[in-house]
């Protein structure tokens, strides 16, 4: 379990140091899923809006990446190795995303935005997305990027780097 805690205690130091980027590149598909969810955008513009967050968000998984795996070498025989060795590490942290996606998914938006009226689900859906790109969505994505750099270094990731 020890193992498996040190990839989302980097995911938190990742995120805290390189708030203004990841927040930054999250505003897009905020602002966007604001926008939409309440109906502001006009209708010629919703396709682009898409193509817009997607960009954002690959310029996000790109930007973390590179800060994330500076100095990593990645080498299918490490990810092997770390996986026969250390397979209950990453059950676990299957495990904990599993738990966040079921808080953030469904029980803040299927389960409460279900007990609100029409007229309060969209706003109240609105903003759910709104908070959740920045947040549940960026760290995902780190996450993502601190497992390649756990499994690639061998052992764990503590240190964070600018």
């Amino acid at each position: 379990m020890r193992l498996a805690w040190e990839v989302p205690v980097w995911v938190w130091r990742f995120y805290l140091r390189h708030l203004p980027l990841v927040v930054g590149l999250s505003l897009v598909g905020s602002v966007q899923r604001l926008v939409a969810v309440n109906g502001w955008l006009p209708a010629g513009l919703a396709t682009a809006s898409e193509v817009l967050v997607a960009v954002s968000r690959v310029a996000l998984v790109v930007a973390v990446a590179w800060l994330g795996l500076r100095g990593a070498r990645l080498s299918r025989a490490r990810f092997t190795r770390f996986a026969s060795v250390h397979w209950p590490s990453l059950v676990w942290q299957g495990v904990l995303l599993s738990v966040a996606f079921l808080l953030f998914d469904v029980v803040l938006e299927t389960l409460v935005g279900g007990l609100l009226s029409a007229e309060g689900r969209q706003s109240y859906l609105a903003v759910l997305l709104f908070l959740k790109n920045p947040t549940v969505i960026a760290l995902t994505f780190i996450w993502w990027v601190g497992l390649v750099r756990q499994t690639s270094r061998g052992s764990g990731v503590r240190e964070v780097r600018r």
